[in-house]
């Protein structure tokens, strides 16, 4: 049996995408939902007349944190440890499981309460406590509405944007015992208050994410909207924090920009409602026993690529998702990832490899029309990121097909307009080649059907045909006119 065929492929994104694509209501609820933080989001922006220098800072300090990531991280480990807290080291998802789920029984609970959890659904932390007969309570909203569901999260931030009021409804009624209950969002709102109030006043155990940690203090941080993460950090006697090792700022003062770019970018807000920082352990105050894990799952690898390093530098705002012309139109489930839209289709790649067809195919799932790149508050190229990739992924093919690969209809193309694109006489030869060729397809003004190959791109879309008189034609006949 070959390598590939031990690894369990994923689908493709393309093949995902068909599916989702023929659900109406899925994607009536995201474009509604993703145009109206989009509007706002540009409105709170465009209060900040520095936005672009806050921008460029973040982006700086990121950069700067990644290149001596290993010297901040040793730096964090001390401060933490100063604290009261202890750090683990988890060098991929078993290893993180496997010190979660020993830390959970010593407190023998059979229910831990959990926010800010993208992280931990990366690791599958949830299957593997319920493996041990410990049940994972999700306390954001759209995070409960997903485990009630028995769904997966679409989107980073707003994990139910697939979902509208009614189906919510309906769902709360039948999993929350819910007779009597309106679509109104505080109506809902109060009916997951209610049930997760008992939860929280009874929880031994927290496990959090974390938007930042600071190397100087050994602070964490988590930013939110519903002040569930609040009770989660404060409330039990033991915390867990699960965090990628590339969260990391240098210093507490770096705050002053994250905490301008993160709620603008992520929920259009100024500053979000609940902003909770904690630091160790302090008797009589808060959990009296705090573990931090640092994951790495990848991450180290995506740091040894320098162009594919910038991703690392992502602070969960989701802004990037709010602008894809693709997501808005396939929902997060296509992309098979915890991490959709634009920057999972280059983080995703980047931690998991690309050996599986389905993750090599995210890297395609994107117009490159560079939007994500625009809105993003530290400054990710993503569209220079996917190129990358795609790079990548067509190198590994042709080492794999050898003689065939060279044999292949569009290796044989591309490499004709590569040797046309290098001499200025040979691509006007070219032009003028396609000018008289275009005779046999154009029809009307337009090119709506190409042969063989070339098909898939008149298949969406109709072409312009290629003018009678090049820029340079004109400019030359111009000059002789003259």
């Amino acid at each position: 049996m070959s390598a590939k065929s031990d690894i369990q492929q994923t689908p493709t994104f393309q093949a995902s995408a068909k599916a989702y694509l023929d659900n109406t209501q899925l994607r009536r609820n995201i474009g509604h939902a993703t145009h109206t933080i989009r509007d706002k989001r540009q409105k709170i922006v465009d209060e900040k007349p520095d936005w672009e220098a806050l921008r460029e800072a973040g982006n700086k300090i990121k950069q700067r944190t990644m290149r001596h990531l290993d010297r901040y991280l040793l730096q964090l480990e001390e401060s933490v440890q100063r604290a009261g807290g202890t750090v683990h080291w988890a060098r991929d998802a078993e290893e993180a499981n496997r010190i979660i789920v020993d830390l959970v029984k010593q407190q023998q609970v059979e229910e831990v309460v959990k926010v800010k959890s993208i992280t931990t659904d990366e690791i599958k932390l949830n299957k593997a406590l319920a493996g041990e007969g410990i049940q994972a309570l999700e306390t954001d909203l759209a995070e409960l509405i997903v485990q009630l569901a028995e769904d997966e999260p679409s989107h980073i931030l707003v994990p139910a944007i697939h979902k509208n009021r009614a189906e919510i409804r309906e769902l709360f009624k039948k999993k929350l015992n819910q007779k009597e209950l309106s679509d109104r969002p505080e109506d809902l709102a109060e009916a997951a208050r209610l049930y997760l109030r008992k939860k929280f006043l009874s929880a031994k155990v927290g496990i959090s994410g974390a938007n930042f940690a600071v190397a100087e203090s050994g602070t964490i941080s988590v930013v939110e909207s519903e002040g569930n993460g609040r009770m989660c950090t404060t409330l039990p006697e033991t915390l867990i924090t699960v965090m990628g090792i590339e969260k990391l700022i240098p210093t507490w003062r770096d705050f002053e920009v994250f905490m301008q770019l993160l709620p603008r970018s992520a929920t259009a807000e100024r500053m979000n409602p609940y902003n909770s920082f904690w630091t160790g352990v302090t008797e009589g105050d808060g959990p009296q026993e705090f573990h931090l894990v640092l994951l790495d799952n990848g991450r180290t690898n995506v740091l040894g690529d320098e162009v594919g390093r910038q991703t690392l530098n992502c602070i969960r705002c989701s802004a990037c998702l709010n602008v894809c012309p693709v997501y808005e139109r396939t929902g997060g489930h296509a992309y098979n990832s915890v991490y959709p839209g634009p920057i999972g289709a280059i983080l995703t790649p980047q931690l998991k490899g690309l050996e599986d067809d389905g993750v090599a195919s995210l890297p395609y799932a994107s117009s490159l029309c560079g939007a994500c790149y625009e809105v993003c508050p530290v400054k990710i190229n993503i569209p220079e990121v996917l190129v990358h990739l795609r790079g990548k992924i067509v190198d590994k093919k042709k080492r794999g097909a050898g003689l065939k690969n060279k044999m292949d209809e569009e290796h044989i193309g591309m490499k004709l307009m590569a040797r046309a694109f290098k001499k200025r006489s040979r691509y006007e030869r070219a032009q003028k080649i396609a000018r008289v060729g275009q005779g046999f397809f154009e029809r009307d003004g337009t090119i709506s059907k190409l042969p063989g190959q070339l098909s898939g791109w008149t298949a969406m879309r109709d072409l312009k045909p290629i003018p009678k008189q090049t820029f340079r034609e004109w400019w030359k006949e111009r000059d002789n006119d003259e």
